[in-house]
């Protein structure tokens, strides 16, 4: 098998060589070169014929997201972002998700706090998945202005609860989706994988372009109708259920199928403390993260859709919950809205 070819795009020297020698540790992916600046990485670009393109936010002469919207337009490939934990850093990324970019990682730092074994494992699953991206997916033209809200009318009950995960090219199906919703749907749990200090931004982007409230989960926060949570990049987000009262637990942990916060987690726990009253929806992303778990909501009664593959950036996480069967509908991502509103 070929290996993946990247080219590490950032200013910082020490980053280059950071993340160079993270991803050199795995055997299918290679390093074929880095640089400084965009001007230095469009010509790379040409030479060296990579698959995959990490790719600093904040750099001179041109800064990441405009790069990003100008590569594009000439050349699409898949753009995995290095970004900063400042707020700037995440507001920008959101930006660059919106352009093309189709993961983050959070800039690695210098000292053991992050954790060296976790950021390399991080950068190697999310170079990968991204050479696996549907870039033709990815890129199709979005259509001018804000998407038709579905009708309220469609709502039967409002005692369910909306169950969503998703990884790779997931913040733009995650948007196309809630934008579609009206402010009366009942609470939704989203598990995004993201890093720390993004879902944040995530959460703020969304809420100031979906009728319903749209916010980064804390620990004990009520699951109601018209609002949405979203995990912290840091934590795992579960369930729960005390009497009529819905709320979510949000808690450290290690990683489960490789992530933190984990789509197995949520899924499992919404099996165990919503069953018949739950709707679960798998989205697009690499792995099997939540496959079991959408099967265990399945068993527990509850109602599940995927993605499918034609409209999947990345068609790994669906693909899982529908061979386990898990999955009663398949849907393309532009019926999901309304599907999940009948399932209610």
């Amino acid at each position: 098998m070929a290996k993946i070819r990247v080219l590490i795009i950032d200013d910082s020297a020490v980053v280059r060589n950071v993340l160079s020698e993270a991803l050199s540790k795995d055997p299918q992916i290679e390093v074929v070169g880095t640089a400084p600046d965009p001007y230095i990485a469009r010509d790379k670009i040409v030479q060296l014929k990579p698959d995959v393109l990490t790719l600093d936010v904040e750099m001179p002469k041109m800064d990441g997201v405009t790069f990003l919207r100008k590569l594009m337009a000439s050349k699409p490939m898949p753009v995995v972002m290095v970004s900063s934990l400042t707020q700037h850093g995440a507001e920008t990324t959101m930006a660059a998700m919106e352009a093309g970019a189709v993961e983050i990682v959070a800039k690695p730092e210098i000292d053991v706090k992050r954790g060296l074994d976790e950021m390399t494992t991080e950068i190697i699953d999310k170079v990968k998945a991204a050479s696996k991206v549907n870039m033709s997916v990815h890129q199709h033209a979005k259509p001018p202005g804000k998407p038709k809200v579905l009708a309220s009318s469609m709502i039967k009950t409002t005692d369910k609860v909306i169950f969503i995960g998703a990884s790779t090219g997931g913040t733009e199906a995650i948007k196309d989706v809630l934008m579609r919703l009206p402010v009366s749907t009942p609470g939704i749990c989203i598990v995004q994988h993201m890093p720390e200090g993004f879902t944040n931004a995530f959460a703020k982007r969304l809420n100031d372009l979906c009728e319903m409230e749209i916010v980064e989960a804390k620990d004990g926060d009520s699951v109601i109708p018209g609002r949405v949570l979203i995990a912290p990049g840091h934590s795992h987000m579960l369930f729960r259920r005390s009497g009529a009262r819905y709320s979510v637990e949000v808690k450290q942990g290690p990683l489960v199928m490789r992530h933190r916060p984990s789509v197995e987690v949520l899924f499992t726990s919404a099996a165990k403390y919503a069953g018949s009253n739950a709707v679960g929806v798998m989205l697009t992303g690499m792995g099997g993260d939540g496959s079991s778990g959408m099967l265990e909501m399945k068993k527990a009664g509850a109602y599940n859709i995927a993605q499918d593959e034609q409209s999947c950036v990345v068609f790994g996480m669906p693909k899982e919950a529908i061979k386990l069967g898990g999955v009663d509908k398949v849907a393309h991502l532009s019926d999901i809205p309304s599907l999940i509103l009948k399932a209610l």
